[in-house]
């Protein structure tokens, strides 16, 4: 697709509505394909449901559409930030209460977006610096490191066929190929898998064509609350990100509009929405932002028919089959490049900004999160019947961002 083939419309964007149907169903699908692998691995590891986070997927890229006056080229699929807290209150309180933590973080992205509102960007992420936010991103990652390892130890052939194939994918792959390892590398590990006798096609036998997904409610405990819910503070900075490359990529400053009010507001409120009904938090795809660079074909409007397909895939029940007999150690082969690559993307987040270490104050800040968010570190507090613990991610990200307000800057500085 060359840019000559693409005009320009009011709004600056490349229209591809001249393009015929045909084509912009094509487009749309390629982006499907992109946020596919990556929004359904999240489910897969979580033990949420895949039709349900397909669905909302959908509907959360609809929604954050309408909130951002369409004006946004960008598609919202699952998180992997809050796969580790997801964890946890699964096990501990159940998938609901998850669920419920996931909405309140949701709903804090519309706290930023109001402060934003009213004092401005450059304020409010000062709070945000690069040595808090860069340690939170490895924590994130590292966290998740046991989870990959112990689903990889399950079958290692599996598991080593399904990482060679991402990373050759990844390393060795041209063109469009080199935005989706991670859906190549579940094909490929799934084929393997069935050449050598190890899937059970059970479920996919008994599953109908076409069904409405298993959708749950949230539930609300004041401990799995403050688990999930900080996890926000780290991808609201993604989210800033992820518009910023967008807006470099498309050569439209959206940070001035739709603005990131409206972008917050509608990532939120996605987030909170399919947390409400079964589905991960949403976030907005990287993946895809990949594929507009690569295309040149940045109209929205390609976004909103990559949700509508999410939608449809989301009501096919046997799709959902097919997925849950993907072996346990292919996930586990592609967990170990996805997981690393979330810490390293917090390790590039410190190289980038050149956050200085000779600092003792840098060093401290990003010592303590560290190893509060590593160590497994908990802080009971009881006030009255009122008892919770703070842990994890939740405390590491408080305690850090509570040094660099308290810490002072170097003189030089």
């Amino acid at each position: 697709m060359s840019k000559e083939e693409l005009h320009i419309n009011h709004d600056g964007i490349r229209d591809v509505t001249q393009l015929g149907v045909p084509k912009m169903i094509t487009l749309g699908i390629q982006h499907t394909f992109t946020m596919f692998g990556a929004t359904v691995l999240v489910p897969i590891i979580t033990g949420m449901n895949v039709s349900v986070a397909l669905f909302m997927a959908g509907i959360g890229t609809l929604l954050f559409h309408v909130i951002t006056q369409g004006k946004v080229p960008a598609f919202l699929g699952s998180s992997f930030a809050f796969i580790a807290p997801i964890i946890a209150v699964a096990q501990t309180h159940g998938m609901e209460y998850a669920q419920g933590g996931i909405v309140v973080a949701g709903l804090i992205y519309l706290i930023l977006a109001g402060l934003i509102a009213v004092f401005g960007i450059e304020r409010v992420l000062k709070f945000f610096p690069p040595v808090v936010t860069g340690p939170i991103i490895i924590v994130i990652g590292l966290k998740l490191a046991p989870t990959a390892v112990s689903m990889a130890s399950s079958d290692w052939l599996l598991a080593i066929v399904a990482f060679l194939i991402v990373t050759a994918v990844s390393v060795f792959a041209k063109g469009f190929l080199k935005v989706i390892p991670v859906i190549i590398g579940l094909i490929g590990g799934y084929v393997f898998a069935v050449i050598m006798g190890r899937v059970d096609f059970t479920p996919i036998q008994e599953a109908s064509i076409f069904g409405i997904p298993a959708f749950t409610v949230a539930k609300f405990k004041a401990e799995a609350i403050l688990t999930v819910a900080p996890i926000a503070l780290a991808t609201m900075i993604e989210h800033i990100g992820d518009v910023l490359a967008i807006s470099s990529t498309v050569k439209k400053d959206f940070t001035k509009d739709p603005g990131f009010v409206r972008t917050l507001m509608g990532d939120g409120l996605a987030t909170a929405l399919s947390a409400m009904f079964g589905g991960p938090a949403n976030t907005t795809y990287s993946e895809n932002t990949g594929v507009l660079a690569l295309t040149k074909a940045w109209d929205p409007k390609i976004m909103q028919i990559a949700a509508v397909f999410a939608i449809i895939l989301g009501l096919v029940p046997k799709l959902s089959a097919v997925i849950s007999t993907i072996p346990t150690a292919v996930i586990g082969g592609i967990s170990i490049i996805l997981f690393g690559m979330i810490a390293s993307i917090g390790a590039r987040t410190l190289v980038e900004n050149k956050v200085d270490f000779t600092s003792s104050r840098n060093l401290i800040i990003a010592a303590v999160i560290l190893v509060l968010g590593l160590g497994g570190a908990i802080i009971p507090f009881k006030i009255g019947l009122f008892a919770l613990n703070l842990e994890g991610m939740a405390l590491a990200a408080i305690v850090g961002i509570l040094l660099n307000v308290v810490l002072p800057e170097p003189k030089e500085a």
